[in-house]
């Protein structure tokens, strides 16, 4: 269980906060299809609003306000995931906008290629940094005695481009105070929906 928090602990970076949507978010899009395009290739995302109503509404509006452009891929587990959203390519905080009430028991489990939101030990605590998942993390679900993390959409391609993420090297980055980080920078240049 120690290990799990260490892996999160940097999960998100809500010092700094920016106003949270009050309207839907690309209201007709259901299952919306983004591109997020990297230093090492495009990948592909579909969203399940159906399923993760209000973490898709405040994905969505990242999105769209561009808080997810030039950030960091600021933590790399092989065989577990790798996580962005929560620093700028200059070290900087993304700026969030509040705490997510946890939707993890919608019946979406953490398994390979799924988009979740990574979180604090409070099961409401993600902010705007997220994961995907490099494998089946069943341990990452919920069950009776603990709330899991919230998944709320899969890679439709590009899974090629995660994989050669984890090739390189990863050292622990004081700059961001987290372990694990790529000492050559991966970035995400943008987070597009798809029209």
């Amino acid at each position: 269980m120690k290990a799990l928090l260490v892996i999160f602990l940097a999960a998100t970076a809500n010092l700094a906060q920016a106003a949270c949507p009050t309207e839907p978010v690309y209201p007709n899009a259901s299952y919306p299809e983004l591109t997020i395009s990297t230093n090492l290739g495009d990948i592909v995302v579909e969203l399940d609003r159906g399923r993760a109503p209000l973490t898709v509404n405040r994905f969505l509006h990242y999105v769209k306000s561009k808080t997810y452009d030039n950030n960091l891929v600021h933590r790399v587990e092989p065989e577990y995931v790798i996580q962005t959203g929560a620093f700028k390519t200059d070290f900087s905080d993304v700026k969030s906008c509040g705490n997510l009430v946890n939707e993890s028991g919608n019946g979406l489990n953490n398994d390979r290629g799924t988009l979740a939101m990574a979180r604090y030990d409070d099961p409401h605590s993600a902010g705007s940094s997220f994961f995907i998942n490099l494998k089946d993390n069943n341990n990452l679900d919920p069950n009776k005695k603990s709330w899991g993390y919230t998944v709320f959409g899969y890679v439709v391609s590009g899974m090629e481009v995660i994989d050669l993420m984890v090739q390189g090297e990863t050292a622990y980055n004081t700059q961001m105070d987290v372990p694990n980080a790529p000492v050559k920078p991966i970035t995400i240049k943008s987070v597009r929906l798809n029209q």
